[in-house]
Order: structure tokens, then C-alpha cells, then sequence
């Protein structure tokens, strides 16, 4: 097993130790003095790389501000880093693997050799084998068992096998193919399968069985009740489900005896984490859903971006300025989440997706040496779309007392255009930033004649940070732009923090655990009572009420 190169520890380092007088000094500085200060700060204070705009002018730094957190990513070994992944390094030591999500959308040209093998045509070989099953499903020449026409899409799967899908559909359903229904099953929760089938015909049914190893507990048992409710529903004949399921898989084995014809299984491999994989066959949804071009043009986007994070200079380079911001207030402002809201409704999705993105990411205790972590990792990531959250959450944010820095998402041009609607929409995403940056001061308040009692409840203290994303409108090959620009980030700040970003080993005692009390609920014997008091307790009521 790979095993990692010592690094100084993080809150050892020069550009650290640097940062942390620095922050002595400009912590209590204000933007509305950092604005005053520079009238072309809102200018200067911006990067535009492949279509996509960075305004970070509205976060708490100055020139020695960016200037040291470049250095801590040099003295961190990022450069390094990035050269490492994007060449098939296994960076993720704990596994012994490549980290190669990169790989997925790089195009035919490129080489990228794992344990001796170009990994770049097998990756095209899945891709145009999906495109022609998709394009078989959309045109109606692929047939159910009764010779009916597939109308409904079911995707079955968990973590990153559904985050990815789901937020994919509903980020492009505008491209969508609309004669087709398509619905995705995650939770182990019966309710979520009973619902998801609620209203379709097994006859019209395609199931896409998202699983690596075929085995993960949650997607194999939703699966198997969605094959007793497709033969139930096509007269309990064995042969319907090869033509209603197909494989997301890598186990011939196991996919072949759930009765799934092994040509119709789409693989993929141990260097693609789950969470890093929408790009990857797990894009299976996808693609039927928006059809093989416009999922090439996804890729496109991803690739376009991780051009961008592997070449440019730090100071432009767009995933980089987000990563060691996100540090910085991690780090040294104490800030314990980021909020994402992005103003375009498609995106309805998109916050949850990049909380497994983030967290499963960077949560971690313990650096690629085993020791333990210096500084705080992982910072929660949350969102809703805007301009929902102004009416929930934002309150919290403009004059609440935990510091919570924001990123703003949106577009140039909407594609539904419906009267004042997008320019009102775009008029909030500036306006709060304006908001949170700049506030209202008591004077303010009191200017606009305010009762004397009420002026403390008006003010704004402002100097709350934020960034503003915007790019020209949602296509698929800005959503690929997008999701890479928050792939990289993650992995910014996990080189700066010396983590393991692509393990999730926390995932997995909750996992072992489960297993064995599912056991103990469904046994006839008594269970032998080897837990805790509390969870010997809860297992016992579960037990005699169930």
C-alpha cells in the first residue's frame, strides 16, 4: 500500500503561522472599509475561466490575504497534488487507488495509465455502449417483455448511485426526453419504492440497478422488490426481467443470477468513488433522460474545467480561490458551514448533492500520515434555492450570530423566459450579497425614521462574505462546469488540510452494525443482548411492538 509523504503539520507551517498574525490584524476590518479603501476592489477582486465568472470581491481578505493562502497552497504541495491525481497517482492511500473521476470525461486523444494500462479507451467503450442502449430505449426500439414501448425509468440506488442522478435529472430536465417518466429509489424506507411505482405498468418499466458489487444492502433489497413487483405485474415470467433491468455493475456473477442479461450490465471502476461518479455509467439515468449528446456535452463541461484547475496560476485558477477561501474561513474565522444557493430552480438539487460531495469528502479526523488533524476540516455544506431561502433561512445569515459564508449561483439568461421573472430573480442574488456585505448601520436606520426602540432590530451589522458565480445560462455543459468547479474545491481544501478526500470509512461501521441488528430484530430467539444498555433497549421495544 501507497503510503503518504510526511508534511510538515498544517498549523507548523510558515505561510500558516503568517496567516494567523495576519488574521490579528484584518479580522475585525470591515468590507465596507476594504470597498472604501479600493474603488476598484469589485473589479480587481474577480477571475473568468471557461465561461464561468467568480466575484469575490465580498470576502473579508486583501492582496497579503490572497498573497498567503497561495503560499500555504504551495508549502501544502497542491500543484504537486493536482499533477498526482490527474497522472493516476493512488492518492487515496487508505485504498491503495487512483482517484481518476478526471478520466471519465477526458476525450480519446488523452492517456491516463493505471498499474500499466491506458484506462481512456475502456472509458469510451462504456460511454458509446450506453449511448446505444439509450438511444435504443429512446426511439422506442427497445421493447419490454410484452413488446410494449419502456415509458418509465426507475433508478435504483444510494449515495452517490442517487445523489448524482437525481440532481442531474432535475438540474437538465429541461432537455429531457418528456414522453419518458423517470423516477429514482434510494432510501431502504419502503415507502420510497411503494411510491415511486405508485402509478406506473411493469410492462413499461425499465429498472437501472445502480450497485458496484451488486451486494450494497439498501439498493439490493429495493431491487429485489422491484423485480417481484415487475413479475407480479408481467405474469410471474423469469425471462420479463432481462428486459426491464439492467446493470450498473462490475459483479457478472451476481447481476447474471438476479436474472439480468450480462450485455446489458454497464461497468465502471475502483478508481471512480461513488461520489465523484454522475460521469461515469451511473450517468445511465441521465443520458436516457437527455439523451447521448447532450450527456457527451456534460462531460465536455467537466473536462473544459479540469483543463482549468490543472493549468492555470493559482491566483486565476477558479476552484483553487474557493477552496482556500473556504479555509480561511474555516480555519481562522471559525466558520462551520457554507451555504449554496443558487438562483435557478433546476438547481433545486444541487446543495444536496455537494453534501456528499464536501462532507463525505473532507470529513476527516486524521491526515494522510495517520496523525491527528490540526486544524478543523469539512465545513457542513447546506442550501435551497433562491429565492426560497430568503423567506426560510436567511435571516439566520444577515443578522444572526454564527458567521456563514454563501455562494450565489446565477445566470445570464433563464430558459424559460416568462416576463419580469429572471431579471427580479437576479436583482435578489445581487442585492443580498450587497446585503450581507455592506448592512445597514444604526445612522441608516435612524435616518429612515425609525422609532428609537426599533433601531437595534433594523441593523445590519454586514461583513458577512460571500461569492458570486455566474455563467450564461443552464446547459449541460455548465452543469459539468459546475459540479467539477466543486469537485476541485473539495480537493483544494483537502490538500491544504493533508486528508484522504476520496475514502469514507465512517460510512462503514454504521453499515457492519446495522447488519448485525438486523439479525437480532428479525430472529425468533431473544437477541443475546451484547450491545449497550440504550440500544439493547430500543432493539427489545422495536421487538415486542413490531
Amino acid at each position: 500500500m501507497q503510503t503518504a509523504t510526511k508534511l510538515v503539520p498544517l498549523t507548523e507551517r510558515a505561510a500558516w503561522k503568517a496567516l494567523q498574525t495576519h488574521f490579528q490584524q484584518i479580522h475585525e476590518t470591515h468590507l465596507r472599509q476594504l470597498f472604501d479603501g479600493d474603488p476598484g476592489r469589485g473589479e480587481r477582486y474577480t477571475a473568468e475561466a471557461v465561461g464561468i465568472f467568480l466575484d469575490y470581491s465580498k470576502n473579508r481578505i486583501n492582496d497579503e490575504t490572497l498573497k498567503l493562502l497561495i503560499a500555504l497552497a504551495e508549502e501544502s504541495g497542491l500543484r504537486e497534488k493536482i499533477e498526482a491525481m490527474f497522472r493516476g497517482d493512488k492518492i487515496n492511500i487508505t485504498e491503495n487507488r487512483a482517484v481518476l473521476h478526471v478520466a471519465l470525461r477526458a476525450p480519446k486523444t488523452e492517456s491516463i495509465v493505471v498499474d500499466g494500462e491506458d484506462v481512456i479507451p475502456a472509458v469510451h467503450e462504456v460511454l458509446d455502449k450506453m449511448s446505444g442502449f439509450a438511444n435504443r430505449v429512446r426511439s422506442g426500439e427497445w421493447k419490454g417483455h410484452t413488446g410494449k414501448k419502456i415509458r418509465n425509468v426507475v433508478n435504483i440506488g444510494i449515495g452517490g448511485s442517487d445523489l448524482g442522478p437525481v440532481m442531474a435529472y432535475e438540474a437538465l430536465k429541461h432537455y429531457s426526453q418528456r414522453d419518458l417518466v423517470f423516477r429514482f429509489v434510494s432510501n431502504v424506507d419502503g415507502s420510497d419504492f411503494a411510491e415511486a411505482v405508485q402509478d406506473l405498468k411493469a410492462d413499461e418499466t425499465l429498472f437501472l440497478v445502480a450497485s458496484k458489487t451488486f451486494t450494497t444492502l439498501e439498493t439490493m433489497t429495493n431491487a429485489h422488490s422491484a423485480r417481484e413487483w415487475s413479475l407480479a405485474g408481467l405474469g410471474g415470467d423469469e425471462k420479463a426481467v432481462a428486459k426491464h433491468f439492467v446493470a450498473i455493475s462490475t459483479n457478472a456473477k451476481e447481476v447474471s443470477k438476479f436474472g439480468i442479461d450480462t450485455e446489458n450490465m454497464f461497468g465502471f471502476w475502483d478508481w471512480v468513488g461513488g461520489r465523484y461518479s454522475m460521469d461515469s455509467a451511473i450517468g445511465l439515468s441521465t443520458m436516457l433522460a437527455i439523451g447521448p449528446e447532450n450527456f457527451r456535452a456534460v462531460l465536455a463541461g467537466f473536462h473544459a474545467m479540469d483543463v482549468h484547475f490543472r493549468t492555470t496560476p493559482f491566483e486565476k485558477n477558479l476552484p483553487v480561490l474557493l477552496g482556500l477561501l473556504t479555509v480561511w474561513y474555516t480555519d481562522f474565522f471559525n466558520a462551520q458551514t457554507v451555504a449554496i444557493l443558487p438562483y435557478e430552480q433546476y438547481l433545486k438539487r444541487f446543495p444536496a448533492y455537494l453534501q456528499q460531495l464536501t462532507m463525505e469528502s473532507n470529513g476527516k479526523h486524521v491526515t494522510l500520515d495517520g496523525t491527528h488533524v490540526t486544524a478543523e476540516t469539512g465545513p457542513i455544506y447546506w442550501g435551497e434555492p433562491g429565492t426560497n431561502g430568503q423567506h426560510s433561512f436567511y435571516q439566520l445569515i444577515h443578522q444572526g450570530t454564527r458567521l456563514i459564508p454563501c455562494d450565489f449561483i446565477g445566470f445570464y439568461k433563464t430558459l424559460n423566459p416568462l416576463g419580469r421573472h429572471h431579471d427580479m430573480l437576479m436583482a435578489n442574488v445581487f442585492a443580498q450579497a450587497e446585503a450581507l456585505a455592506f448592512g445597514k448601520t444604526a445612522e441608516q436606520v435612524k435616518a429612515e425614521g425609525t422609532a428609537e426602540a426599533l433601531v437595534p432590530h433594523r441593523v445590519f451589522e454586514g461583513n458577512r462574505p460571500s461569492n458570486t458565480i455566474l455563467t450564461e445560462k443552464l446547459t449541460p455543459e455548465v452543469l459539468g462546469k459546475l459540479v467539477a468547479l466543486y469537485e476541485h474545491n473539495v480537493f483544494t481544501q483537502g490538500a491544504i488540510w493533508n486528508i484522504d478526500s476520496f475514502d469514507q470509512w465512517g460510512v462503514e461501521l454504521g453499515k457492519v452494525l446495522a447488519t448485525r441488528i438486523l439479525g437480532e430484530l428479525e430472529s425468533s430467539s431473544d437477541p443475546d443482548g451484547s450491545h449497550d444498555t440504550s440500544t439493547n433497549h430500543l432493539i427489545k421495544k422495536y421487538r415486542q411492538n413490531k
